[in-house]
């Protein structure tokens, strides 16, 4: 794939007003019976949200802006999009315009930071169909995976020294730090080197700390419970500190990018509220967002692909 032209970033998607809630959710869970009481469960934790949408369309179109500006700054100065797999604006809408706007060879930024088939394999998938809907569509090549990538790792290190900063200065260089990211199957876990891009992500951001105390757990299991999934869960572990004799414990979602629903709701209602019940300081340190590190961790895989996008369709 010869020079890019332009900058797609590829997120999950999420509602933007309260009437998209439930049409975002059949969309997310088409083809996997998922009970309708569960449907309605998780429907009612968008709900309990501000305006009753998710923040995570906003915080994206951040992170585009962020690197257009970045971009035009430094170079190479090119145009960013936005496409969702799950919501508007959809991939093909997204392509449809940058097909409109004279866009021939695109390099896709896939926003999730570790790799399984629930997220690059299915996001890959979705940009070839979406590309298969869109005549003239820009060619497509994909960013490499930047789990460990040293601005990224800055990125996420600096949200955690924040929320370190909450702990009592005595406390602060024993509060142990959990790492979490979203629970999937363990069979597809095993397919995939997920479980270790997460592991050497939090590795490399505890470094970058000096923090010896660190470990994983999942969180926002959705399957059904005969179905094993990735443990432990981030509730088992707050309760094991707690009975550990623990009483801070700094949690940092490394595993999403965007503070959205299942790190609003997720860790900062049902985590917090099982924290509070065993006498647990729960300190949650936010995702990267648009964090000036992260926005440069964008830029240098733009520039790193600029002579040729890997993975191109």
């Amino acid at each position: 794939m010869s020079t890019v032209d332009s900058v797609l970033l590829v997120a999950f998607g999420g509602p933007t007003a309260p009437h998209e809630i439930r049409p975002f959710l059949e969309i997310v869970t088409r083809g996997r019976g998922i009970p309708p009481a569960r449907l309605e469960e998780v429907a009612h934790h968008y709900e309990q949200m501000p305006g009753g949408r998710s923040p995570l369309a906003e915080l994206t179109f951040a992170q585009a802006r962020g690197l257009q500006q970045t971009l035009a700054q430094a170079g190479p100065a090119l145009p960013v999009f936005v496409g969702m797999r799950n919501w508007h604006p959809f991939l093909h809408e997204t392509l449809a315009e940058m097909a409109g706007k004279g866009a021939r060879r695109t390099l896709a930024v896939i926003l999730s930071p570790l790799r399984a088939e629930a997220s690059w394999d299915r996001y890959m998938h979705d940009v070839a169909e979406a590309r298969a809907r869109v005549s003239e569509a820009p060619e497509v090549g994909f960013a490499p995976a930047w789990f460990e990538h040293s601005r990224f790792v800055a990125a996420v290190a600096d949200r955690a020294r924040a929320a370190l900063g909450e702990v009592p200065t005595a406390a602060r260089t024993e509060t142990p730090l959990v790492f979490t990211a979203h629970s999937i199957p363990t069979a597809m876990a095993a397919l995939s080197p997920y479980v270790s891009d997460l592991t050497a992500a939090a590795r490399a951001v505890a470094r970058r700390l000096g923090h010896a105390r660190w470990s994983i757990a999942y969180q926002s299991r959705s399957g059904s419970p005969r179905q094993p999934w990735l443990e432990p869960d981030i509730a088992d572990v707050l309760r094991r500190l707690a009975a550990d004799g623990e009483r801070h414990a700094v949690v940092v979602p490394i595993g999403f990018v965007c503070d959205h629903v299942e790190v609003l709701y997720d860790l900062d209602v049902e985590a917090r509220r099982v924290a509070d019940g065993v006498g647990l300081a729960l300190h949650r340190a936010a995702a990267v967002n648009d964090h000036p590190e992260f926005v440069a961790m964008l830029a240098d895989l733009v520039r790193g692909a600029h002579g040729g996008a890997r993975g191109s369709r």
